[in-house]
């Protein structure tokens, strides 16, 4: 026996209960329309934290272990490989955030576009009652973009953006090239606790143990 729920859905998704009568028509392209920014409080702090992180990372990579480095070699060519990666990173976050992830034309379930969809009999198609738009397959609604969105994987407040079917690979760039630069960081402080360890054992103290205790040799 369905649930409720599961009835209701099915009402929705049978073509002759979409009341594309109650559906406004799409608004006209302009513009503005074309640039993709969500105006979400939240999804922005979370993003400038992002840039926040990535910069501050770069601080303590460049001035805390590469400078005061005496091999300059190393510090070269560390410094360089960081400032890629995390040029890479912030680019592929700005692409992430901007960019459409796949956005269904808002109120397109209107009686003209259902009529030039040509459906066959017993063709059923989805419609989204909260932004009243014909649905494609795997597409979401996401609250938060308030549209239905292609492919939708979920929303990212990092990226200030959802995830879906146009920005994915940006996405996934942002995400390799993150783990890449802390992979990259880690292995240079597992260097640079090394050398500090060495220098401390060879260029400091010496210890001994006296009768009277220990004792520090130069």
């Amino acid at each position: 026996m369905p649930t409720p729920s599961h009835r209701y859905r099915d009402i929705e998704r049978t073509a002759e209960y979409l009341q594309p009568e109650k559906c406004l028509p799409p608004p006209v392209d302009n513009s503005m329309d074309k640039v993709w920014f969500i105006k979400d409080g939240c999804g922005i702090a979370c993003a400038i934290v992002t840039w926040f992180l990535v910069f501050y990372a770069e601080f303590v990579v460049i001035f805390v272990m590469l400078l005061p480095s005496k091999d300059l070699v190393y510090s070269t060519i560390n410094g360089i490989i960081f400032n890629i990666l995390a040029f890479l990173a912030l680019a592929s976050h700005l692409r992430a955030m901007i960019t459409d992830p796949g956005a269904v034309p808002k109120g397109n379930a209107t009686k003209e576009f259902i009529e030039s969809l040509q459906l066959k009999p017993g063709q059923v198609v989805y419609k989204c009652p909260k932004c009243c738009s014909i649905k494609p397959d795997r597409a979401h609604h996401c609250s938060v973009c308030k549209r239905c969105i292609r492919k939708m994987d979920h929303h990212c407040p990092w990226v200030n953006n959802c995830v879906g079917e146009s920005n994915q690979k940006f996405f996934v760039l942002f995400t390799m090239y993150i783990a890449l630069i802390s992979l990259h960081a880690l292995i240079m402080v597992g260097f640079h606790f090394l050398y500090c360890f060495e220098e401390d054992w060879t260029s400091e103290y010496i210890c001994t143990k006296g009768v009277s205790g220990y004792t520090k040799l130069m």
